[in-house]
């Protein structure tokens, strides 16, 4: 051809590949032969006089559209004028070659053919960054032709068009020109000839000479799309693992649960429970008595959404609510599977039927988009989850569902988990709220002040116990207990243990008898659940459900407190001058151990001093030594002479000013006295004829104290109790008369053990009627064992006075 583009020569080879003569051809504008025009570079290089090679469209004279690899060589004359001579290579395939008779394509050409028709897109790159050959993956993947993209510069769509995503990819491009090293990078972005952005992993490799000099730049790249979501998805499965069920609220989990379908792949996401799983049913019925369907009732938990304020909600936060039986959540409830749809007019009518404003927010907000994911964990329905997009172009795909379906799936787990801790929290505290005394708790011998902290502040239950037990005889128990172990299963161990004190401090036995009893208990308690346990653990003995307690009586009469420990810490006392003692009580063994002995110690206690009793994580807690625990109670007990409900909230503000360890407990008692006023004591003879001396000096005392309109029942039963002790009981025998803050009561005491006991006379009986008569009169009545014998007691409550 020569310069002015007209055909000069034609070979044969020509001819059969294209079917014109060179008749047909010489002395004719080349350009008729081209299908499509040259590249940008071709026509550069043609203007510059250099050679090139390039895949060219050609005619064929039969019409058809060849494509053939041109190889353009200009030749020089001797005025400088360019004529240029072409060779051309057609891409026939083997099995065409076999039909034709020829030899085939050679093995360069086949690399071409594979080159061009790699699924990967291929593009090259010379030194100055500008493409000068694309594979047809490149063309598809930008959506343009060839001849559009050469020329255009490395990580550009097009002149002065850089792609977002691929910023940094000109350095890496220079660092395979200058090292000859090849570079891969990662890229998220969406292409010109791609709907939606993909995932893209880019090599970048030298292209080298026989010489090994870098003549060009290789740009490959593979859409990674599936496996970067196939990332995405176990990253955000990963997060959930952390933030979803961090706490045992459900509130809390159901928002974390929102929290992350928002910020990962929902607009709005809106979470639901069933008023039957938060009221612990975990069912919901079908139908009512009536046969009617029933829509399930909800509650909304949590909501979020990338818009402040959350306005697409139609339900407020804490809101109930329910969802048409024909709209998608309602008919993921119904057949508790997850399902996505895309918003359509259908979709919006079915939510219109149930609720016209949740259908007026969907069009408002344009949600175009929707997956409803039922809550279910260990086969109980708790709710369901909704998730929405109007923000995000793209509607949710299976992907997106089989996320939603694990997030819920966990979510579940946790709620759930939530709700049996709510419900087993509340069995506990009501448990423990029952046995544990109130704050406002008064009995005349003590004024009481106490302190309950469980170390784990949330669940508010533990092991550790105390209790201010009324006594017969104006006397009072005090009880300190703490069982090993904390939350739930020490709580209940502690209830038992609670209870049994209680019993046994009904029976008016001594410290060290009720300890004994008590010891039995726990290694009874501990034999139980070793044999209900299918596999105790290595090494598991006696003494695993271990326990320690202290019980001291105090007698506001004598002022003297008896105290009995099984492993547990000192008591102390503050002397009404502010002195503060350690009580050297003999320590006997913790519950459970069996087979030891414990001891009781008397001590006098003045008028107005206060007892101080405490479990061990008092002292201890803090991260503190026992014993740093113990000299501090004692600085503060002794600096603070304040009510006794300050002085509990100096001592736990001191002794626990951060994070607790274990359980701690704290009871103060203030000692109060009866005085000479207050008690009258005789001693009977065992003449018959004392009775109705005693009725005249019953009556006598009962006038001094003006409680003269109890002196018709108050002398009866002391008539009956004096009787009893002179026939059937021995010498010595006393009574005693106290009155009390609400009730006078009558003691006698005689040196016989044997315990009275309440039986139904017969109609001729003579006798049997006195314990049956005292019982009617009395508030209420009893006995118990002294060290002498036994004293008979009954108490008449001053309320009932107008009955006589």
């Amino acid at each position: 051809m020569d310069a002015d583009g007209v055909i000069t020569a034609w070979s044969a080879g020509a001819q059969r590949l294209l079917g014109y003569v060179a008749a047909e051809v010489i002395g004719q504008d080349a350009r008729f032969l081209l299908g499509e025009s040259l590249s940008k570079a071709a026509r550069r290089r043609f203007a510059e006089h250099e050679a090139w090679t390039q895949v060219v469209t050609v005619r064929h004279r039969d019409g058809r559209r060849l494509p053939v690899r041109l190889h353009a060589h200009p030749l020089l004359d001797a005025a400088g004028t360019a004529q240029w001579f072409f060779t051309a290579t057609a891409p026939v395939s083997p099995g065409d070659a076999g039909l034709t008779g020829g030899s085939g394509p050679d093995a360069s050409e086949i690399k071409r053919w594979a080159l061009e028709q790699l699924p990967l897109t291929l593009a090259l790159f010379d030194r100055q960054g500008a493409c000068f050959a694309v594979n047809a993956a490149v063309t598809v993947a930008m959506g343009k032709p060839a001849e559009e993209l050469l020329g255009v510069r490395i990580g550009h769509s097009g002149p002065g068009e850089p792609m977002p995503g691929l910023e940094g990819i000109a350095e890496a491009a220079e660092r395979v020109w200058e090292r000859g090293e090849t570079v891969r990078l990662e890229a998220h972005l969406r292409t010109p000839g791609e709907a939606r952005p993909h995932a893209w992993l880019l090599t970048l490799y030298p292209v080298k000479d026989p010489y090994g000099r870098v003549c060009a730049l290789s740009q490959a790249a593979a859409d990674i799309t599936e496996q970067f979501r196939a990332r995405q998805r176990l990253a955000v499965l990963n997060e959930a693992g952390m933030r979803i069920g961090t706490t045992l609220d459900l509130a809390r989990t159901a928002d974390e649960l929102a929290q992350v379908g928002s910020e990962h792949f929902a607009d709005f996401v809106a979470v639901d429970l069933l008023e039957s799983a938060l009221l612990g049913s975990g069912v919901y019925p079908d139908t009512d008595t009536a046969g009617t369907s029933l829509r399930p009732a909800l509650r909304r938990a949590a909501q979020r959404s990338v818009l402040p304020g959350c306005p697409e909600a139609v339900v407020p936060m804490g809101g109930t609510h329910s969802y048409h039986e024909d709209s998608p959540p309602g008919r993921a409830l119904a057949t508790g599977r997850a399902a996505r749809h895309d918003v359509d007019e259908a979709t919006a009518a079915a939510w219109a039927a149930g609720s016209p404003e949740r259908a007026e927010r969907i069009r408002d907000h344009k949600i175009h988009s929707l997956m409803s994911v039922p809550l279910r964990a260990r086969g109980v329905p708790l709710g369901i989850a909704v998730f929405y997009r109007h923000r995000t172009p793209d509607p949710f795909d299976d992907q997106d569902l089989r996320l939603a379906e694990d997030l819920a799936a966990r979510a579940a787990v946790h709620i759930d988990n939530a709700r049996r801790y709510a419900r087993e929290r509340e069995i506990a505290l009501a448990l423990q709220s029952s046995l544990l005394p109130g704050r406002a708790l008064r009995h005349p011998a003590v004024e009481v002040a106490s302190r309950y902290l469980p170390a784990d502040a949330e669940a508010g239950i533990g092991g550790d116990w105390f209790d201010v037990i009324p006594l017969s005889g104006a006397r009072v128990a005090l009880v300190v207990g703490d069982v090993a172990g904390r939350g739930i299963q020490a709580s209940a161990t502690m209830g038992r243990l609670c209870t049994a004190v209680r019993t046994l401090a009904d029976v008016d036995l001594a410290p060290d008898e009720l300890l004994t009893q008590l010891d039995d208990l726990v290694l009874r308690l501990d034999r139980e659940k070793t044999a209900s346990d299918t596999r105790p653990a290595p090494g598991e003995d006696v003494g695993e459900v271990g326990a320690t307690c202290l019980y001291a009586v105090y007698d506001p009469v004598t002022r003297l407190c008896s105290i009995a420990r099984a492993g547990h810490p000192e008591p102390m006392v503050v002397a009404p001058d502010g002195s503060v003692e350690v009580l050297d009580v003999p320590v006997g063994p913790p519950l459970g151990v069996g087979g030891l002995p414990f001891e009781v110690a008397d001590f006098e206690v003045p008028e107005g001093s206060v007892l101080a009793f405490y479990t061990d994580g008092l002292l201890g807690n803090g991260h503190d030594l026992a014993e740093n625990g113990s000299t501090r109670l004692r600085e503060v007990l002794a600096s603070h002479r304040l009510p006794l409900e300050e002085t509990c909230d100096k001592v736990t503000q001191a002794l626990l000013p951060g994070h607790r360890n274990d359980d701690a407990a704290l009871l103060l008692a203030r000692t109060h006295a009866l005085g000479a006023d207050h008690v009258a004591t005789w001693e009977l003879s065992t003449d018959p004829a004392t009775v109705a001396h005693v009725r005249e000096l019953v009556g006598t005392a009962l006038n001094s104290w003006h409680l003269d309109e109890l002196a018709f029942a108050v002398e009866l039963i002391v008539s009956e109790l004096v009787t009893n002790a002179i026939r059937y009981a021995h010498p010595p025998c006393h009574l005693r008369l106290i009155r009390g803050d609400d009730g006078l009561i009558c003691e006698v005491s005689d040196a016989s053990s044997a315990a009275p006991h309440l039986r139904r006379a017969r109609t001729f009986d003579e006798g049997g009627r006195g314990l049956f008569i005292v019982a009617q009169l009395a508030r209420r009545w009893g006995s118990r064992h002294t060290g002498t014998g036994k004293t008979i007691w009954a108490e008449v409550a001053y309320a009932e006075c107008d009955f006589y």
